[in-house]
């Protein structure tokens, strides 16, 4: 389903319950980073030193996976981190093509970019589509853009669609999930190493809880809420 550039990655168990940190995808760039800062160290060449010192403390921040406790309830959690830049109500799923609200989150350079399961449920389908990399504020980045499309049905048979949108400078969308993995809400399923957005798509009859221009975390603020449900 990826192609070898971006090969999903399938890690045990451990990724669900990350105990560092840091998003494992970021280590690599986390151990060069250390390797250079120590070999100007030892070369004694300080502005080298001290200026990949500066962007390997950037790195860590960058791939920071903080512990959230899941808040009770049965609403549906933020995906991303970052500023709701976009609710559209006459959307359409890129999957299923059916009628939908769409609510874009975008996440800059300083919010968290490990990606979380907004409702328990299964993963019905998912596909990677390449594409190019605008600016993924730009609302043409959920069609012209790299992107990773999930569905998932919850328990009572309904069905949302969750896009993993890459940015600008993106290259890689990293995946932990695939078609018939159980999720619970909260659980990390991926993450955008250097980029951007996810896109909710999300049935029409769904109660919203956000509104435009908000903050939220992922796997913490709600987003929305079924009719029949509190």
């Amino acid at each position: 389903m990826f192609d070898d550039d971006y090969l999903k990655i399938k890690i045990p168990e451990f990724n669900i319950h990350n105990t560092l940190f840091v998003a494992r995808p970021g280590l690599p760039f986390i151990l060069a980073g250390t390797a250079l800062v120590i070999l100007f160290w030892c070369l004694d060449i300080d502005w080298a030193r001290n200026v990949f010192l500066v962007l390997l403390a950037f790195t860590v921040w960058f791939f920071r996976d903080p512990a959230r406790v899941t808040p009770p309830g049965e609403f549906a959690l933020a995906p991303a981190d970052g500023r709701i830049i976009r609710i559209d109500r006459k959307a359409v799923c890129p999957s299923s093509g059916k009628k939908a609200v769409k609510v874009s989150v975008f996440m800059n350079a300083f919010s968290v970019h490990v990606n979380r399961i907004p409702l328990d449920g299964t993963v019905e389908s998912q596909e990677y589509r390449p594409g190019s990399l605008v600016n993924a504020s730009f609302d043409k980045a959920s069609d012209k853009n790299e992107r990773n499309v999930l569905v998932i049905r919850d328990a009572s048979g309904r069905a949302f669609e969750m896009v993993q949108i890459a940015g600008l400078i993106a290259r890689r969308i990293v995946s932990w999930v695939e078609p018939g993995d159980e999720v619970r809400r909260g659980q990390r399923f991926g993450m955008i190493r250097f980029g951007s957005r996810v896109d909710l798509y999300i049935p029409p009859e769904a109660v919203l809880m956000v509104a435009l221009g908000q903050s939220v975390s992922a796997g913490w603020s709600p987003v929305w809420a079924w009719p029949d449900r509190p």
